[in-house]
């Protein structure tokens, strides 16, 4: 057998509609917005051409419909690099994203409606199972359905491909997801759900993090936003600060630019700290553009911001 590379990522396309305003509105009233934008996301989606741009050789496993929103995201793939092996389904809409973007502070609420990837499941795992199982990594979210994660996490743990499990959106899992992840990567939202207590300082998310370890993971990366990520592992645990490379305009795609540098360090031996680092560089730059997969940077740009 050849040697591993290459990284494979299971996860739904989402077309992003974004509204800029002062705040939400609410229930029954209308509230005029300063900005709009309509573009590819999706968590596994912007992880992959993350992935891509940062230099990763990346598979994309998913379901679209046959319609607009579906041809934007086999586009996005074909800019981007990223091998589709996706289904497009007639009959079914493809996923769509409503995003609301604080015009200040950048920060975002979002919903999303998964669509045709939301018909995810064993068999569109094991239609890719040979590209799971060549691949150096497998990462995954909880976008769409757990049992398709669980079989696909299994597939690449057993092949002995690297594995991340980002928890994405929060919600109850199994604690025998746990055993099958290298990395589990949440933000603090979600890593608070995880494990049922704030992650408002710096212990508390030192806490968070060896729980998920004593669950079963190898390691936990905490994304912190501003205060950057925090690696723990059995014997090494520290906090790696965020990296500033501008104005900060929109973090809605700030987590998935870091899964996608980070999968890719990692793809290509790079120590976790480092691997790490590459994704906090990432995220940074992203975070200075509007839109999720659009803004993600190439690798030239985390390079010059890392200095290296």
């Amino acid at each position: 057998m050849s040697e591993k590379s290459g990284i494979v990522i299971l996860g739904i396309f989402a077309a992003d509609t974004a509204y800029k305003a002062k705040r939400l509105p609410h229930i029954a009233e209308t509230l005029m917005g300063s900005g709009f934008t309509l573009g590819p996301g999706g968590k596994g989606s912007n992880q992959a051409i993350a992935a891509a741009k940062a230099g990763g050789k990346v598979t994309f496993i998913s379901r679209v419909g046959n319609d607009a929103f579906g041809a934007m995201a086999l586009g996005a793939y074909a800019e981007a690099g990223v091998k589709a092996n996706v289904m497009q389904m007639e009959g079914v809409s493809t996923g769509a994203a409503f995003i609301f973007v604080d015009e200040v502070s950048g920060d975002n609420a979002i919903i999303v409606v998964p669509g045709a990837a939301g018909l995810i499941g064993i068999e569109d795992v094991e239609v890719n199972r040979a590209a799971i199982e060549s691949a150096a990594l497998f990462m995954t979210q909880l976008e769409q359905p757990l049992e398709a994660a669980l079989h696909g996490l299994s597939i690449a743990k057993r092949a002995g491909a690297t594995t991340i499990f980002n928890p994405a959106p929060a919600s109850a899992i199994p604690n025998s997801i746990y055993g099958l992840c290298d990395f589990i990567v949440p933000n603090e939202v979600e890593a608070a759900e995880l494990v049922g207590h704030a992650i408002g300082t710096d212990e508390q998310a030192r806490a968070a993090a060896r729980t998920l370890v004593d669950r079963g993971a190898k390691a936990a990366v905490i994304t912190l936003g501003a205060r950057g990520a925090l690696y723990h592992a059995a014997g090494q645990s520290e906090f790696v600060p965020a990296f500033s490379a501008g104005n900060v305009i929109d973090t809605t795609g700030a987590g998935d630019a870091f899964l996608g540098g980070f999968a890719t360090a990692i793809s290509e031996g790079r120590a976790p700290i480092e691997a790490v680092r590459f994704g906090c560089a990432t995220a940074a730059i992203a975070v200075t553009r509007p839109g999720t997969a659009p803004a993600m940077p190439s690798r030239a740009e985390i390079s010059a911001l890392l200095g290296s």
